[in-house]
């Protein structure tokens, strides 16, 4: 299985309002993983975010559906820049 990782920087000053977002961002995806979602801050950055799911199994699908809730939940309007969606598979035990 999959894990996603997305990456971005908030609007410090937007921070309790990307919180709510993201947080029910995580919820909707919690369908997409096989653990729940999180989302976690960067230790000396606070203003560098990412949201981690674990278990993902169709990828390009949980692509589609993340890309759908981001824009209907506005994410855009605390991030500054892009948000970065990357994929990693453990490694084959052979």
């Amino acid at each position: 299985m999959r894990q996603a990782y997305i990456y971005y920087r908030i609007n410090p000053g937007h921070a309790a309002h990307a919180a709510v977002k993201i947080d029910a961002l995580l919820a909707r995806m919690a369908g997409h993983c096989s653990q729940p979602p999180r989302r976690l801050i960067r230790c000396d950055d606070s203003a560098m975010w990412m949201e981690v799911y674990v278990g993902v199994i169709d990828f390009p699908a949980f692509a589609a559906a993340l890309a759908t809730a981001a824009g209907t939940l506005d994410c855009a309007t605390f991030t500054l820049g892009e948000r970065h969606l990357e994929c990693f598979l453990p490694p084959d035990p052979s």
